[in-house]
């Protein structure tokens, strides 16, 4: 809303429009009150999205932090057949990529079969957890323009009320229903944006991060399987 404001400070700056005779403050309250009752489902939207992308935001960069510090601990343990402490550093971890890498080392004596289907198992549940909160920046994304154009639909028809009341087409009859309308739609657009933005922006990161944790856990199962290879061959021999 506070770009909004903004917005309309600068068009007023233009050639043959009167300069903004408010401050910030009573320019944001002025465009609060100037849009009716539409307002509260938008900064209901506009909080919403903003609790949900800082949330976000903090919880994936730590979740990011640790995979990248546990993949390594990892990768360097295996590489070395140290097994057991690496099944102890995933066990501590309490990350996503630590649950799906503790599922499969678990289950190293029952086949590299096995350990690759409790990869997969516990990827999948890992996965729903890392995409929580999206659905509320996706919905966000498609209820704020809504609630802009029915904020529209309402101005338009407040304006046009008015008409029939007064009898006649004057266009400070009309000015406020078609301001209301204005207003709502620019809000909704306002919120919707960034939302948009951020969404697509955590999916990537969400992408990022499963794609580093599938290579870990290739690695995993190709080590596990070497060294189940030659644990066959010694005792063949």
């Amino acid at each position: 809303m506070s770009s909004l404001t903004l917005l309309m400070a600068a068009l007023l700056q233009l050639p043959g429009l009167e300069a903004p005779r408010y401050s910030f403050t009573e320019q944001v309250v002025r465009t609060w009150v100037d849009t009716g009752w539409m307002v509260w489902p938008l900064a209901f939207c506009a909080v919403l999205g903003l609790i949900t992308i800082t949330w976000k935001s903090i919880s994936l960069a730590t979740k990011a932090a640790r995979t990248r510090k546990l993949l390594t601990q990892v990768d360097t343990l295996l590489a070395e057949r140290r097994v057991d402490e690496a099944l102890q550093v995933c066990k501590e971890s309490h990350s996503p990529a630590g649950n799906i890498l503790y599922a499969g080392l678990e289950r190293r004596e029952e086949g590299t079969e096995r350990v690759m289907k409790a990869i997969e198992n516990q990827g999948l549940l890992e996965l729903s957890k890392l995409e929580r909160g999206l659905v509320v920046l996706a919905t966000l994304t498609s209820v704020a323009p809504l609630l802009g154009f029915l904020g529209t639909v309402i101005g338009m028809i407040v304006a046009f009320q008015a008409i029939e009341l007064a009898g006649e087409v004057e266009a400070t009859l009309v000015a406020g229903g078609i301001k209301i309308a204005l207003l709502t739609t620019a809000e909704g657009l306002c919120i919707a944006i960034p939302v948009s933005i951020m969404h697509n922006y955590f999916v990537s990161r969400i992408d990022r991060l499963v794609i580093d944790m599938e290579e870990s856990a290739q690695k995993m199962v190709d080590a596990l399987h070497e060294m189940e290879f030659r644990k066959r061959g010694a005792a063949a021999s």
